[in-house]
């Protein structure tokens, strides 16, 4: 049998990652983007109409009925992991994530082996050009190259 524990390293990285998670589901309009060598996928969640639940002591945020992400033990000491409708991402700590910048927002782009994940708070909702605006976001921290994913991490 397994043995799983959430070592306090963990705590500290993965609970303050939820915590500044838990911020951009405080934007209006939040963006969500899965990206691969194959294709995009982006989905908009308007958080007025989505219920938004940080429940802190389970650390752990939820986002209407689709949207999920925990903190979580495991045997490495501890796990982030990310669940967007069909899309699940489990993020293990430093090197797995990075925070991006831009005129339209900020996000946090999420790696895992070849796939990036990436939250986006936008300033005001993206009427047009949002593969473009969201696109530019991820490729701060992310690039394909034939083929193989360059990740620049924050932390």
């Amino acid at each position: 049998m397994a043995v799983s524990n959430l070592d306090t390293h963990a705590l500290f990285v993965l609970g303050d990652l939820r915590a500044k998670l838990v911020k951009q589901f405080q934007a209006r309009f939040v963006y969500v983007l899965e990206q691969s060598a194959e294709g995009i996928y982006m989905a908009e969640i308007d958080t007025q109409s989505a219920l938004v639940v940080d429940d802190k002591p389970r650390l752990e945020l939820k986002v209407g009925d689709h949207f999920r992400a925990a903190v979580l033990p495991s045997r490495e000491g501890g796990k982030f992991e990310l669940k967007f409708r069909e899309i699940k991402m489990t993020v293990y700590g430093l090197g797995e994530y990075a925070y991006v910048d831009t005129a339209e927002g900020h996000g946090i782009v999420f790696k895992e082996s070849q796939t990036i994940f990436m939250v986006f708070a936008a300033s005001e909702q993206i009427a047009s050009g949002l593969s473009k605006v969201l696109k530019a976001a991820a490729g701060k921290a992310a690039k394909w190259r034939k083929g193989e994913l360059n990740f620049k991490p924050s932390e």
